[in-house]
């Protein structure tokens, strides 16, 4: 909202400008990470305040408001100033958050005993809820609808639909914490997107137990292969991770693994590129738009569909599941309990392995928002910056590997505590998290990242063409 305010007042400026010279304009401004297109302010004239260079709205309606009004005061303060206006306003009371995490739970009772250094006599009760069969959408809608909501903020995933059930209606509102775009080395006004708390990453794993091998992104769709993975109807984030596939950067990877694949497995994979070719041009794609079809076609084919990311742990790293691979979440390995069948050493992560071409995963995020209607909006800034500023507010999340903070300062601060580069030690090379910039870089981890603005705009083309591919039913 205020990069909308900054923009009108820009344009109003331009417009008493061309006034002034007999000229006239009209036009609309387009809010940033949002997509939204709001109409150019229809007055005319603006002043300026000569002693602070500050241009002077004309329209009171133009100026911020409520929650929105909140939320740029909030980004202008410390996490102090911010823990004493949360303190002043939920003393007592009940804060309800709502997420796709549990660890939400977890998070706020080291976020009361901070507010509790400063104030010995605050107290809060909380309630957290964690929606299932992504509910949380309609949840956050049906809650929108009261004049003040009962969820003072939430953590939420699936940036598709973020972006357009969520952001682009208003109903969720962005706060940038001052200390967190300070780490950033950005502005609460220059930062563009949504808050995220932290990226997971979902990697390729295999089984080592037998000869299956596993050099390159394309194996897994290769003949006869059947990776475990949650199903895109089950988990919408792995539909995003497909559509992101189509994405020039993704399908660029896709196309220079491809090239360096040996005769055999290039001709079994040939015929259906050229089949992709018109159906890419369809869509709108890149270059190498063929080559993302390809791959995603093959992988909706051939995917052996799973309920869980812990059954398919629970399954590879048995000695019994010769040859099997996956497409799972990273930090699973923690919980694996070494016996004499199973254990972590069983598996190799694929992007590990020398020699190894490809995409390695992907990642998403759990981002942070104020509902738009928020009972308790300055204690929900205070705890959203809690968790994105401080280890002790991560550490929820930072305690595994494979979950990775957006704060590089709140990174280096859990890495030195948990020492993820070295979870595994020499025991298990597997478990030993190799970090965000290793994950994201190409030409080693090649993690494919979700953008919820690429993924809302081809959720139409792409992701209905997704929908109707036929998938892998085991005998």
């Amino acid at each position: 909202m205020k990069k909308k305010l900054l923009s009108a007042l820009l344009t109003l400026t331009m417009v008493a400008s061309l006034v002034g010279c007999g000229g006239g304009s009209t036009g609309s401004d387009t809010g940033a990470g949002t997509g939204t297109t709001e109409p150019a302010q229809t007055t005319t004239t603006a002043t300026t305040d000569a002693g602070s260079g500050t241009v002077a709205d004309p329209n009171p309606a133009a100026e911020l408001t409520g929650i929105d009004a909140i939320i740029a005061e909030a980004e202008g303060m410390t996490m102090e100033e911010l823990a004493k206006k949360a303190i002043e306003e939920s003393n007592g009371k009940t804060f309800y958050g709502v997420g796709n995490s549990s660890r939400g739970k977890s998070a706020l009772p080291k976020f009361i005993e901070y507010l509790q250094t400063i104030d010995a006599n605050y107290n809060m009760e909380f309630e957290w809820q964690q929606p299932k069969n992504n509910k949380i959408f309609e949840q956050l809608t049906s809650d929108s609808l009261k004049s003040t909501g009962t969820f003072a903020m939430t953590l939420i995933q699936d940036g598709n639909q973020i972006q357009s059930k969520m952001v682009d209606t208003g109903i969720l509102k962005t706060f940038i914490p001052k200390e967190w775009a300070e780490a950033n080395n950005t502005t609460a006004d220059a930062f563009e997107g949504f808050l995220p708390l932290q990226t997971l990453n979902k990697v390729f794993e295999f089984n080592c137990k037998g000869d299956a091998t596993f050099t390159n992104c394309w194996d897994f769709v290769y003949e006869g292969s059947h990776p475990l993975f949650m199903g895109v109807d089950s988990e919408i984030v792995g539909k995003n991770f497909l559509m992101m596939l189509t994405e020039d950067k993704y399908a660029g990877w896709l196309k220079d693994a491809y090239d360096k694949l040996d005769d055999t497995k290039k001709a079994y994979f040939e015929p259906t590129i050229q089949a992709m070719q018109t159906d890419a041009k369809d869509l709108g794609l890149g270059a190498n738009g063929a080559y993302a079809l390809a791959w995603i076609k093959l992988w909706v084919n051939n995917y052996n569909e799973q309920t869980d990311d812990g059954p398919i742990c629970n399954t590879l790293v048995d000695a019994s599941a010769v040859n099997q691979s996956g497409l799972l979440v990273y930090s699973k390995l923690r919980s694996v309990e070494e016996s004499a069948s199973v254990s972590v050493n069983n598996i190799k992560v694929a992007a590990y392995e020398d020699g190894y071409t490809g995409i390695g995963g992907y990642g998403y995020c759990h981002y942070l928002f104020l509902t738009k209607n928020s009972p308790l909006p300055w204690t929900a800034c205070a705890f959203i910056a809690y968790m994105t500023c401080t280890a002790d507010g991560f550490e929820a999340w930072g305690k595994d590997m494979g979950g990775y903070s957006a704060n590089p300062k709140v990174a280096a601060d859990i890495e030195a505590k948990f020492q993820h580069s070295q979870g595994g030690g020499n025991e298990f090379p597997a478990k030993n998290d190799r970090g965000y910039d290793w994950w994201t870089a190409e030409g080693k981890g090649e993690l494919v990242l979700e953008d919820p603005k690429y993924c809302s705009e081809v959720a139409f083309t792409v992701g209905s063409w997704i929908d109707v591919l036929d998938h892998y039913k085991p005998e």
